[in-house]
């Protein structure tokens, strides 16, 4: 049990510095199931051998795996709808006259929310307004990019579609699932990045960021270095949008904050 213990540690902590992300005491059942179906798939009968194998570097299967299992979770459609309305009402106006918005969903996993803003923006700016939209979803697991791209759904994941627009965005794909239709994928890129590798590849600054459900997986001090990274890829008077539950004010970055989960970043672009 000893040994067990100090080989959870051991991945515990590899987890921590190859992605920022730490899994807390309260968290270390969650972490330990995740782990124990990797175990189970490549057939490694000691955590302690996985320790091992993790922190050589001689099995990359298994450490994308790894990153997999530990960073995938459940997501949906119009999560937190309250966050999703103050974009549609507050950012969207700041937004709409410029000829191009680069628009990043910093924490995409499946795209869900990549999808959602792309519907929200066609409804309310119409075609045309979304034409001017790049984008961008991002995700440090493989396998939830894959999935991305592919933009097939289950009926769990769109259960807070309105049926009209599931009815617009949506074909049926298989019992029980729902493709995203060509217009609304064609204007969504999926990519992986690992946010606690900077900085980051871009060429131009974003004009705004959707960073949600992500930072209560990272320490303290992570989640400065984070924000602080992000920060750095936004134009003055962009903006960075966060989950209602993660409260970055009290972090002292140099976001402002504008309303519960929305920030700018100070100034105006040139």
């Amino acid at each position: 049990m000893i040994q067990q213990d100090l080989a959870f540690e051991q991945i515990r902590t590899w987890l921590k510095e190859r992605s920022g992300i730490f899994y807390t005491d309260q968290k270390k059942e969650l972490l330990f199931q995740r782990l124990s179906r990797v175990q189970t798939k490549f057939g490694i009968k000691q955590m302690s051998e996985m320790a091992n194998l993790l922190t050589s570097g001689t099995d990359r299967k298994l450490h994308v795996a790894v990153m997999d299992a530990v960073t995938t979770n459940h997501t949906f459609f119009f999560r937190e709808n309250e966050v999703l309305e103050k974009f549609r009402l507050q950012i969207l106006p700041d937004l709409k006259s410029r000829p191009t918005v680069r628009l990043w969903s910093a924490a995409c996993s499946t795209g869900d929310e990549l999808f959602t803003l792309g519907m929200i923006i066609n409804e309310t700016l119409g075609p045309e307004g979304l034409s001017r939209f790049q984008m961008l979803g991002t995700d440090l697991s493989s396998t939830c990019i894959g999935k991305a791209e592919l933009g097939v759904f289950s009926t769990r994941n769109l259960e807070q579609v309105p049926p009209e627009l599931l009815r617009k965005y949506f074909v049926p794909h298989g019992q029980g699932q729902y493709k995203v239709n060509t217009a609304l994928m064609s204007q969504c890129t999926f990519r992986r990045l690992n946010l606690n590798n900077a900085p980051y590849p871009f060429r131009f600054q974003m004009q705004a960021v959707f960073l949600r459900n992500i930072l209560y997986y990272f320490h303290e001090r992570e989640q400065r270095k984070v924000l602080d990274h992000i920060y750095e890829v936004v134009e003055p008077g962009g903006w960075l949008v966060t989950s209602v539950t993660e409260n970055i004010r009290d972090l002292n970055t140099r976001w402002e904050p504008y309303a519960t989960g929305i920030y700018r970043k100070p100034g105006r672009a040139a």
